[in-house]
């Protein structure tokens, strides 16, 4: 993976959309399907030749660039004057510390690629949306991303917090915000290049969304 800003941009727009996801269940009890479906691709997908390639297309990251673009600004407000999304930024430096802890455990990585293997042969008889492929995955990210500690806590409506197939897609989202901070490492992202970065990533993704 080349170590770039372009690269970098994608990675950290697939981290936030992953966690609007996750505020969407969270909040709503529902997630928009093609965010959720691109998300969890990211996954199972064998395709990794590029970051773009790995999420299909720029364009199919449109939520996340707009949700990058207002979460890095230097102002307390979005564009469109609502508060930034605080929970959003916690989640995000949590997932980042959460691959951080994984890249220092080969054990718990390895089994991590183990699950997904397993999960992957399920695509011979299940959609990538199917239920008993986001339980699947939801299982793994249990059993090795929530052993790493410290645990990402969600907040939301407790109604929907509380349902099964909701908390399962939360933590597949959960997964997949793991894959993007894995693929922001080896594009050269880091703590000091989120800080002093911001701006370079800011005008990338506006590039970006000028062309979807």
């Amino acid at each position: 993976m080349e170590s770039n800003t372009k690269n970098r941009t994608i990675a950290l727009a697939a981290l936030f959309q992953c966690i609007e996801g996750v505020n969407q269940i969270a909040n709503t009890g529902k997630v928009d399907s093609d965010l959720f479906h691109t998300c969890i691709n990211s996954v199972l997908t064998d395709e990794n030749e590029s970051a773009e390639s790995l999420y299909g297309s720029i364009s199919a990251l449109k939520t996340g660039l707009k949700s990058l673009m207002y979460q890095l600004g230097s102002g307390q407000l979005t564009p469109d004057g609502k508060p930034k999304d605080m929970e959003a930024t916690r989640y995000t430096l949590g997932l980042l510390h959460l691959e951080n802890r994984l890249d220092k455990n080969p054990e718990i990585f390895k089994e991590l690629l183990t699950g997904i293997e397993k999960t992957q042969e399920k695509l011979k008889h299940f959609d990538i949306d199917h239920e008993n492929i986001t339980a699947a995955l939801a299982d793994v990210y249990a059993n090795t991303i929530s052993e790493l500690g410290p645990k990402i806590i969600v907040k939301g409506e407790q109604i929907h917090l509380s349902n099964p197939k909701n908390a399962a897609k939360i933590r597949t989202l959960l997964l997949a915000g793991i894959r993007a901070a894995l693929l922001w490492r080896q594009a050269g992202g880091n703590r000091w290049k989120l800080l002093w970065e911001r701006r370079k990533l800011q005008r990338q993704a506006d590039a970006f969304l000028a062309l979807v």
